[in-house]
């Protein structure tokens, strides 16, 4: 879904929309409707008004006057996300696992380029805490500059969240351990 989402956001839509985009794409229905709880916005910092502000902007969804005081209901537009796998269930799954990736002791408080990144990280580290990725791709998904992964690999490395980074000098790939 990172992917996924990566190719069809336009750039310029900040990590924190982003990271309200995959929860909204991961716990969306079949017709793309989707319901937030409040408090679960409020626990990924995700309830500001201007994060849904800057998707209705490029048309990725719609928040619906349905909404309420404890629950945010939105109309998704991308009708694409239908044809992502996996199904609903899984999908419901991804989405908590991706609040737990974004929420580790040491990036819980950390912005969202970080947050985004952490999970991004996650996404595509193996059962052994190693990940390989092309900078330019994790860059698309993080809504970065391809310049900016390197500063971005140091600070999680300065607040723990990453273990190690190191850059291939032949290939340019970004390797880490967790």
């Amino acid at each position: 879904m990172l992917s996924y989402l990566a190719a069809t956001l336009p750039d310029g839509i900040p990590a924190p929309a982003r990271l309200l985009a995959l929860q909204c794409a991961l716990r969306m229905d079949d017709t793309l409707h989707v319901r937030l709880p409040r408090g679960l916005l409020r626990s990924l910092r995700l309830d500001a008004p201007e994060l849904w502000r800057d998707l209705e902007r490029v048309h990725w969804l719609r928040t619906s006057p349905m909404s309420t005081r404890s629950v945010t209901i939105g109309e998704l537009f991308d009708s694409g996300l239908l044809s992502q796998a996996p199904a609903r269930p899984d999908r419901r799954r991804a989405a908590d696992w991706a609040l737990r990736a974004d929420l580790p002791a040491k990036v819980g408080k950390a912005g969202g380029q970080q947050r985004l990144a952490s999970v991004y990280l996650a996404a595509h580290t193996d059962t052994w805490g190693r990940g390989l990725a092309e900078p330019d791709r994790m860059a698309r998904a993080c809504g970065l500059q391809p310049a900016e992964i390197h500063c971005l690999m140091h600070q999680l490395t300065a607040t723990g969240a990453l273990g190690s980074w190191r850059c291939c000098p032949y290939t340019g790939d970004l390797h880490w351990a967790l």
